[in-house]
């Protein structure tokens, strides 16, 4: 049976990320980023002016996007409570995080624990506890959030995170929120949801992110070019390499998110939530040369049609353009995303890679196979 607790966190005599580089609030170039690392100040501050206190649950919250989140709602005075399986810290020192901030959070940060795919258990312990909101994170089905209305029947918003990958292909892009979606998607699961709950009598918004980076990605975008540049490797890149993409740092969604809490724009409403410009698959390989001062690298181009992966996956974006508009966010919600791209890929570079931490080794298996090929192919 889970419980109600406060976890309080003794400070570690050494804490794996060192406050000394940098501040947590980000990494601001202040020159052009050429071969050499250059100095760079804060930016990306996680303040946000408090409104009524509310009594908040996230659904997950110890990895990336809830760890961004969950600190800005504790700062403006809410209540905020993980549900989680508890198999990760309910609360972790982030990099350049000062003692005094991580002391603060974790004195304050609760935890339920338990598996939401026990639904008598959700509904039985949320029912008990009564939350005014609930972040969810990681849902990923339709079934996994009915017993969460169940259970919270005067629930005052539940705020989605759902993803871009919803949207059916198109020729004319971006995508708009009112552009068709595609219920054979891999993300067909977070399409029934939003149906879901525009189905019940609840007040719901839901926000589409494209592609997210940041600090503490667990997903391999940034780092996967990271690892390949710090070998000093080429870059494989399939086709011609001006497919367009997007990007939208972790601290803007999480302020994203903060946004739409209470806000009566946000009630029943959908969001695209990612980066002001658009970037091509050779300009990101650029991008994160120019944000880890590194020299600008060599790109490979090459047809996946002529190579068997098996299951390996020889590059981290679909091979598609894909891209949407954020104006609505911007204009409905006053939301505006602080870190253009390099900016924040330098963030997620100081903050994270070049500490020598990241979530995968590196597996150039597939580039030998590629790289091999093409250099069959020059002789």
């Amino acid at each position: 049976m889970a419980s109600m607790v406060v976890v309080q966190h003794k400070q570690p005599s050494s804490v794996i990320f060192s406050s000394s580089l940098s501040d947590f609030n980000g990494a601001k170039l202040t020159a052009s980023v050429q071969y050499k690392r250059k100095l760079w100040q804060p930016k990306g501050a996680l303040r946000i002016t408090a409104s009524s206190a509310k009594k908040i649950l996230i659904m997950g919250g110890t990895r990336f996007i809830g760890i961004f989140l969950s600190r800005l709602l504790v700062q403006e005075g809410h209540q905020v409570t993980l549900f989680t399986r508890g198999k990760a810290p309910i609360a972790q020192q982030l990099p350049g995080e000062s003692d005094t901030d991580f002391a603060d959070f974790s004195s304050k940060i609760l935890h339920l624990k338990g598996d939401r795919k026990d639904f008598e258990f959700v509904k039985s312990s949320l029912s008990a506890e009564g939350f005014d909101v609930v972040y969810d994170i990681n849902g990923r089905e339709a079934n996994e959030v009915e017993p969460i209305l169940d259970a919270l029947p005067n629930l005052e918003q539940y705020i989605y995170c759902s993803s871009a990958g919803v949207y059916l292909k198109t020729d004319t892009p971006p995508h708009f929120e009112i552009d068709a979606v595609d219920p054979k998607s891999r993300h067909k699961g977070k399409l029934e949801t939003e149906s879901l709950l525009a189905s019940r009598d609840v007040n719901w918004t839901s926000l589409r992110p494209v592609y997210i980076y940041g600090p503490l990605n667990y997903n391999p975008v940034e780092e996967w070019f990271f690892h390949r540049l710090k070998a000093g490797r080429p870059i494989p890149v399939p086709n011609s390499g001006i497919q367009v993409t997007q990007l939208g740092h972790v601290k803007d969604l999480a302020k994203a998110f903060v946004k739409v809490l209470g806000n009566e724009k946000a009630s029943k409403e959908v969001f695209n939530i990612s980066g002001e410009k658009y970037v091509t698959f050779a300009g990101l390989a650029k991008a994160c040369a120019k944000a880890g001062g590194f020299p600008e690298p060599e790109i490979v181009h090459y047809n996946p049609k002529e190579f068997d992966f098996g299951k390996k996956k020889p590059f981290p974006f679909r091979d598609q353009h894909f891209f949407t508009s954020i104006e609505k966010a911007k204009s409905v919600l006053g939301w505006k995303p602080e870190f253009d791209l390099v900016e924040g890929l330098a963030d997620s570079y100081n903050l994270d890679f070049g500490r020598g931490t990241f979530r995968k080794e590196a597996d150039f298996s597939t580039d030998d196979i590629i790289l091999g090929k093409s250099l069959v192919l020059q002789t």
